[in-house]
């Protein structure tokens, strides 16, 4: 991706892109999910959809299913999309608050704020339709991403980077010399003996953090007292039904399961503490709850949740897993891959690096994983399940201040924190709090301005139109077969 992105960029020759790769060293392959901001990745690089669905096997993502997380037996979607429309100007969620505890007086119950979502009703329906152009139209609420075989996505993306001037070596990196007046990288020699200077080392080396720890000695800031699983296993299994347009994340009993369904297979894994489960039992679990049979053994990787003190640091710029890790439970992964390369290209520094540049890239990346941390860590405490020592023990756990200072926010009359950097938005946090029992106390009495009345019929039409238009989308593998199905050209 950063080799890509970079030469969509700088490809015109005035820059020299080189990229050190060994077949040797597997990689993870574990991010097949993504977020709606890989769309804007794949169009600045001038992909065609249809040619890169086929080509990776992918199928379309409308938001993330959370089964278990509030109490075993719920479910609740994560859209990508919005929960209704304002009302005279106030939040739609206010109103829907307000009708909820006036139902609740009367001994009634209202309706489920999924129902107010086009991109929730359509995922249950297993439908998809692209989102319309249109303003106007209820079809323009939402948005969508991908599931697909990241290892493919990598072929892919190499094919378009050395079309574009990139040059590959095949190789291990052996040594890495470092400069005396400055502690820059002055140079990298591979196994072969051969040595590779640059002005700018971008490390792409996984966990290992081959310059920005081993060589730089950055240091990493340990988040698993937040975040405390360490594991994960994967595995693929056959598809037995037609791929949904979500991927699920199921809580288990120390930890959770992620099922994500490509157009060939399906994606499975556990992510889980090994203080509660050792590797063989989270491998027995795994399997046994898969939907087909598994396509070969489970493959286990070993984590820190966290980040690198400092991800630009003098001429390296650690991209991917070099830079931090936080686990897959909102598909963030390639995100973070994605907002690094967008960013280092929005601060391209001359060969002196200024610090300038390296502290701004510092504060945004920062800023991105802490943000997505309390998100993920938000889900962890916000449950209500006590059937396992890890669930009791997660609930019972501190979290950060700053995420503790969102969530009292909310109890108090539905508020939700908007900040200017960072992921998620309103909905994303409306999705987790409510799908996972967070109600306030109150609502915002802005709300008192539209009469009840008004805004009951508001929700009834709204609701109607809702389950109208995703019934009338067509179903989601009707969709891929007819704009993307990959069989014979993958």
């Amino acid at each position: 991706m950063t080799a890509a992105g970079l030469s969509a960029v700088l490809g015109d020759g005035a820059v020299a892109i080189q990229l050190v790769e060994s077949a040797e060293i597997g990689t993870v392959g574990v991010g097949e999910a993504t977020v709606p901001h890989i769309r804007n990745f794949n169009a600045k690089l001038g992909l065609d959809e249809a040619d890169f669905m086929r080509k990776t096997q992918a199928t379309y993502k409308l938001g993330i299913e959370f089964r278990d997380w509030g109490r075993k037996g719920e479910s609740y979607i994560h859209p990508f999309g919005a929960f209704g429309q304002p009302i005279g100007g106030v939040a739609f969620h206010q109103h829907w608050l307000r009708a909820k505890m006036l139902a609740q007086k009367e001994g009634g119950e209202a309706d489920d704020v999924e129902a107010y979502s086009l991109p929730i009703i359509a995922a249950r329906l297993n439908r998809f339709a692209p989102p319309s152009s249109d303003p106007r139209s209820l079809g323009s609420t939402f948005s969508y991403a991908y599931q697909f075989d990241a290892g493919l996505y990598a072929q892919y993306l190499r094919a378009y980077s050395e079309a574009r001037g990139v040059k590959r070596i095949e190789g291990k990196i052996q040594d890495v010399a470092l400069r005396g007046e400055d502690g820059f990288v002055e140079a990298v020699t591979l196994e072969s003996g051969q040595r590779i200077e640059g002005d700018l080392f971008i490390d792409c080396s996984g966990f290992r953090g081959l310059l920005i720890e081993q060589a730089m000695k950055t240091g990493y800031e340990d988040w698993t007292h937040w975040l405390p699983c360490d594991r994960a296993a994967a595995v693929p299994c056959d598809s037995v039904e037609p791929p949904t347009p979500y991927t699920r994340a199921t809580s288990d009993e120390a930890g959770w399961r992620w099922r994500i369904p490509l157009q060939h297979r399906v994606g499975n894994g556990y992510v889980y503490c090994s203080s509660y489960i050792s590797d063989d039992e989270a491998a027995r679990v795994l399997v046994s709850k898969l939907d087909g049979k598994a396509q070969q053994d489970p493959r286990f990787l070993r984590f820190v949740t966290g980040r690198r003190k400092k991800q630009w640091n003098r001429n390296v710029v650690a991209i991917g897993l070099a830079s931090g890790f936080l686990e897959p439970l909102e598909s963030t992964s390639i995100h973070l891959i994605q907002v690094a390369i967008t960013t280092l290209l929005e601060l391209f520094p001359e060969r002196g690096c200024a610090k300038a540049d390296q502290d701004e890239y510092n504060r945004v990346m920062d800023l991105e994983f802490e943000r997505i941390r309390d998100f993920l860590v938000l889900h962890y405490h916000a449950t209500q399940r006590d059937d396992s020592a890890f669930w009791r023990d997660k609930a019972a756990a501190p979290i950060p201040d700053s995420l503790a200072y969102k969530m009292e926010l909310f109890r108090d009359r539905g508020m939700v924190v908007k900040y200017r950097d960072g992921f998620f938005l309103e909905p994303s946090w409306l999705a987790v709090y409510l799908g996972q029992n967070i109600l306030p106390r109150g609502y915002d009495p802005m709300a008192d301005s539209v009469d009840p009345g008004e805004a009951a019929r508001r929700l009834a039409a709204l609701k109607a139109a809702v389950r109208r238009t995703a019934e009338a989308m067509p179903a989601h593998q009707a969709f891929i077969e007819r704009f993307c199905d990959a069989r014979g050209s993958a």
